[in-house]
């Protein structure tokens, strides 16, 4: 009886929690296999692979059940060959798993299948994510092999391994390298072209409206970054940072430019050190009697940081030149930036910056204008804050950490992986989700109210002779009150209009504003 019979569903402790209860008469496979047979300190993926008892296969929550006849042999190579072939690549497990056993586990397995498929994939991923070359000869037989199935997971650009046969079309480097699944929704999201969609509105907009709703979505952008962060600042700072967003993608990102970012959000840098940090960090509260710290996500280790961006910034660069979709790169380096957290402060409003430039330098966003993802995200705030959580909060479990005597966290443990090797697809979804709504929704309601603004003031204006402030004053009066003036406006700003001056412009404003209910 070797390990994984021993062991398949009496697994315990706080690396296990996560795997939801499974049928007696079914047993683990890939993965699921894996992390319980070896005990890996790894967060569990979101979907996890069993063997059952029925000739179909079925979903039940986390849990995909294969027959029978899909059931691998019960060893290293039988699970780590089930997972590439039906789960796709996790780097998180597969490292822990590596770091765990002896090489020479490996190399039986590449000796004992020297031109399959799978054992050169297992042999490219050992060697590079332990920077371990085995002592094997380079392979010489065996078509090149792509190290990515497109059919489960979204790919890079490829890059040849001579030495494995193998083509690596990992979406990013060794050093930062999350991964994406291939789902339904993220198909149908791309499937609808929003790129082009945005292009084609933009043609059919007048310049000087379009340029109107990019000045109007820039500062909604900007003013929602700061309001997500619980910030409520002075409109001068609003404006400055709404500058940046319409510049981003005009350069490159590296650690420059992130830390000159940094420098713009905090413009009073007494109180938090510029640059990367020097110590912990996390996010969450203090308690109220002992200051100990509540983490809710903790930040990278100071001494990973710069590996970590340095990683960020390379998959950066590597997927800004291939043909990766500019939703699921955005999703892969805004989320990766904020899970490192690198800086004492600011990390929010750059992470929501980052959004905008890989759009912007993918292309993918229209010239002239700015997606206003901030705006967009305030709107679903609880979504958002449930992304976020779903990375952070499996990983709280398995970071070691004590508070130090400024209340901060000290992470005890190795944990740089942690932020390394992540499944985004839950952010890219979400994000996607953002993408569509500025898209189909909040970008024709600009332009659609800003027309519409346009014919009122217009009615208004050869109407009644008012200068332009205050007809704007108006226009925004009725906005706010369901197109009545309200009585304190008529009795103060607007106290010498007449009834019938007053019924008119309600009734015109009724006619443009709600022609379409």
């Amino acid at each position: 009886m070797n390990m994984f019979e021993c062991n398949q569903n009496s697994y315990s402790g706080a690396v296990f929690h996560a795997f939801p209860a499974l049928e007696e008469e079914s047993t683990h496979a890939g993965y699921a296999a894996l992390i319980s047979g070896y005990g890996l300190p790894v967060p569990a993926p979101d979907y996890l692979c069993a063997i059952g008892t029925k000739h179909k296969r079925v979903e039940k929550g986390r849990w995909r059940i294969f027959t029978p006849r899909h059931k691998p042999e019960d060893s290293l190579y039988g699970h780590l060959k089930f997972a590439l072939k039906y789960e796709g690549i996790d780097l998180a497990v597969l490292k822990a798993l590596f770091v765990s056993i002896e090489p020479e586990a490996i190399i039986d397995i590449i000796r004992s299948q020297p031109t399959g498929a799978y054992s050169r994939r297992i042999w490219f991923l050992y060697e590079w994510l332990c920077i371990e070359e085995l002592d094997i000869e380079d392979a010489k037989q065996g078509n090149f092999v792509a190290l990515i199935n497109d059919k489960l997971q979204y790919s890079g650009a490829a890059r040849e391994s001579k030495r494995h046969r193998v083509r690596n079309n990992l979406p990013g480097t060794r050093e930062f390298c999350p991964l994406i699944r291939r789902t339904k929704t993220l198909d149908q999201f791309i499937g609808m072209n929003l790129s082009q969609v945005a292009i084609d509105r933009i043609g059919k907009t007048h310049a000087d409206l379009l340029s109107r709703a990019a000045a109007f979505l820039l500062l909604k952008d900007s003013k929602a970054t700061y309001t997500i962060e619980g910030e409520s600042p002075p409109h001068n700072r609003i404006e400055r940072w709404g500058k940046i967003i319409g510049e981003a993608g005009r350069r490159k990102l590296t650690f420059e430019e992130l830390d000159s970012l940094q420098r713009i959000v905090i413009v009073d840098n007494r109180f938090v050190m510029p640059g990367l940090r020097i110590e912990g960090g996390f996010v969450g509260d203090h308690d109220r009697v002992t200051g100990m710290p509540m983490p809710v996500h903790i930040s990278a280790r100071p001494e990973d940081l710069e590996s970590l961006l340095s990683g960020l910034i390379e998959t950066s660069l590597l997927l800004g030149k291939s043909d990766y979709d500019a939703v699921l790169m955005a999703a892969l380096i805004a989320f990766g930036f904020v899970f490192i957290h690198p800086f004492e402060d600011g990390n929010g409003r750059i992470h929501r910056y980052l959004f905008h430039h890989v759009l912007a330098e993918k292309g993918f966003v229209p010239k002239g204008l700015v997606f206003p993802v901030s705006s967009v995200i305030l709107d679903r705030i609880g979504n958002y804050r449930q992304t976020l959580e779903h990375y952070s909060k499996p990983r709280l479990d398995l970071i070691e950490w004590r508070p130090t005597e400024k209340n901060n966290v000290e992470v005890l443990n190795e944990t740089i992986d942690l932020y390394r090797y992540f499944d985004a697809t839950k952010q890219a979804e979400f994000f996607f989700e953002c993408v569509e709504e500025t898209v189909n929704k909040t970008l024709p309601e600009e332009v659609d109210y800003l027309k519409k603004y346009d014919l009122l003031n217009d009615f208004i204006k050869n109407y009644i002779d008012m200068p332009d402030k205050l007809v704007d004053l108006l226009i925004r009066f009725l906005n706010q009150n369901g197109g009545k003036l309200s009585k304190r406006a008529r009795d103060k700003e607007f106290n010498q209009f007449t009834e019938v001056e007053v019924e008119v412009i309600e009734r015109q404003y009724d006619n443009i504003f709600h022609a379409d209910e």
